[in-house]
């Protein structure tokens, strides 16, 4: 089972770096979008990455100017945009990305599943949603599968390939493989909450958080604790900030209304008070810490 046409749906912050490492891996790739400001956006979005990325090369010594052009012109002559959802009709594979709404997500399977041809195979760009449940919202959940990018997709080598119980293994297989044209690392898990990394990282996260709240350290010394001591490359609070705090709280509310017996998945107080105020981290100017752009006030 060879993956050689991709549809992906949604060409925002995740789908547009899905976009371009499947046409960067070999892939004729159409970019769904509901608005075509939106795909406007999306497609503008991988033309300055793509050309970001060929002048790294020549400055590298990797290509010439010429080379890195052609390079340029190759990767972006296999993509296309669309507002259609029926141009997907032949696609081997349609990955979604768009807005983590489960019941969003399932409607638009359910949708794909009367359109796409019958080899095809589903996947979902999700973090923090059970694959299983999309999957039977499709009506082929052995053709379904959770293919979870990391942001920058450019730039993030992991993607984690989740299966359920009903994936067909040539399907699972062909996932996987489809990762590694895109030049990934990818790592195969079960459909567990959060799969492997955020089922780490957020309880991590919220330990953390549960330390600051109760005064054992400040935010500053657990960051700099978890940074020299284990050789992360930024601390929990800072890593929260940078998530974002309403997203770090939507993820621990879907998964405490679903698991309300795992003592992992608990609510900080203090992680539910900034967010009410509005302070969601970088994004916002303030969360744990302050913040100018980038860089911690």
């Amino acid at each position: 089972m060879q993956i050689k046409k991709v549809g992906v749906v949604g060409c925002g912050l995740m789908g547009h770096g899905i976009v371009q490492v499947a046409a960067q891996g070999g892939c004729e790739v159409v970019a769904l979008e509901s608005e075509q400001a939106a795909l406007d956006k999306g497609l503008g979005r991988v033309d300055r990455s793509l050309a970001k990325l060929a002048s790294k090369n020549v400055e590298k010594g990797k290509m010439d100017q010429a080379a890195a052009d052609a390079w340029v012109a190759e990767t972006r002559g296999r993509i296309s945009g669309t507002t259609e959802r029926g141009d997907l009709a032949d696609c081997d594979l349609i990955v979604e990305a768009i807005v983590e709404n489960l019941d969003v997500k399932k409607e638009l399977f359910a949708g794909l599943g009367e359109i796409a041809k019958a080899e095809a195979i589903f996947a979902s760009n999700t973090s923090s949603f059970p694959i299983g449940e999309m999957a039977a919202a499709s009506g082929r959940p052995e053709r379904f599968v959770g293919l979870h990018f990391f942001n920058p997709v450019q730039l993030m080598k992991l993607v984690e390939v989740v299966r359920t119980d009903e994936t067909d293994a040539e399907v699972f297989e062909a996932a996987r493989a489809f990762g590694a044209a895109c030049g990934k690392a990818p790592v195969s898990c079960k459909d567990t909450p959060g799969f492997v990394v955020n089922r780490l990282l957020v309880p991590y996260m919220v330990q953390a958080i549960d330390m600051l709240d109760r005064g054992d350290a400040s935010k500053e010394d657990i960051d700099t604790a978890m940074q020299f001591g284990c050789g992360y490359p930024m601390g929990p609070l800072t890593l929260t900030d940078y998530v974002g705090l309403d997203t770090t709280l939507f993820i621990l509310q879907g998964w405490t209304e679903r698991y309300p017996g795992e003592p992992a998945f608990k609510v900080p107080a203090s992680l539910e008070r900034l967010v009410a105020e509005g302070k969601l981290g970088r994004k916002t100017g303030e969360g744990y810490y302050k913040w100018d752009g980038d860089k911690k006030a």
